[in-house]
């Protein structure tokens, strides 16, 4: 799997698919998975977006998968660095961005610092938030929660509710392990303990489209400031979705990418 080295020594591991036949002149698509993740999770939604005639390229953030595991820091700004320095060392620019949770914040906050690298935005249960001091001590508890080692990957799916979840872990001698250090994790969600992002939410100029499941994570009150902040962003709610809405109902969830790729 190739990957690509970022200025502190950060490894970022990432997949570059293209679809079938002559070029489409559509956008290329990269997708960002969310906290504790990997880019397997976007197996579902992939396959109709090649359909499409879009290049898709997915990639481990920092700290999850294959990409180095405990890397020096977890900043915003990191993960941001390394979303603008893949489009641009691949050739991306302009791109559209598929950003869930973590992964949609980085998503819009790269928007928002580098808008020439931006074509679009897709946010999946992301938004500017914050500050939500509570959100370490939350994603700790978590964590410590798993029961760990699984068995079995059929175990690790029946605890965490999704087989591409699953997919994600690693086998060792003693059973089944996550890709990534719960420091880490807890480390990359520091900042959104003390800050909020609505100033980087107001600069964003690209075309952008937000879902929320309709079982999912984001406050209606925060959903709906979204709009008000940029009343030109485009909404949608997934019926039968919880937060991980491209795992719950990625067909619902490509339907109203897909309008709003055609539309925007």
């Amino acid at each position: 799997m190739p990957s690509l080295t970022m200025p502190d020594g950060t490894h970022l591991a990432y997949r570059v698919h293209t679809p079938p036949g002559p070029p489409s002149g559509r956008p290329p698509l990269l997708l960002l998975h969310g906290l504790a993740g990997h880019m397997g999770e976007w197996d579902a939604l992939r396959a109709p977006l090649l359909r499409d005639g879009h290049t898709v390229i997915e990639y481990d953030a920092r700290g999850h998968g294959a990409s180095t595991r405990r890397p020096p820091t977890m900043t915003r700004a990191a993960c941001v660095a390394d979303a603008a320095t893949l489009i641009t060392a691949l050739g991306l620019a302009p791109a559209t961005l598929i950003g869930q949770s973590l992964g949609g914040h980085t998503a819009f906050l790269t928007a928002a610092s580098h808008p020439g690298l931006v074509a679009s935005l897709v946010l999946i249960e992301a938004g500017p938030g914050g500050p939500n001091p509570g959100l370490p001590a939350e994603i700790s508890t978590w964590l410590r929660s798993w029961p760990l080692p699984f068995a079995s990957l059929s175990s690790a799916e029946s605890f965490l509710g999704h087989e591409a979840w699953a997919r994600g872990l690693e086998q060792r001698e003693d059973g089944w392990h996550p890709r990534f250090d719960a420091d880490r994790m807890t480390a990359a969600v520091a900042e959104l303990a003390t800050h909020s992002y609505w100033a980087q939410w107001s600069r964003i100029t690209c075309p952008t489209l937000a879902v929320c499941g309709a079982h999912g994570t984001i406050p209606d009150p925060e959903f709906e400031q979204m709009r008000t902040h940029r009343p030109t962003t485009h909404t949608a709610v997934i019926p039968n979705a919880g937060h991980d809405v491209h795992l719950d109902q990625p067909e619902g969830l490509y339907e109203v990418i897909r309008a709003f790729l055609d539309v925007k």
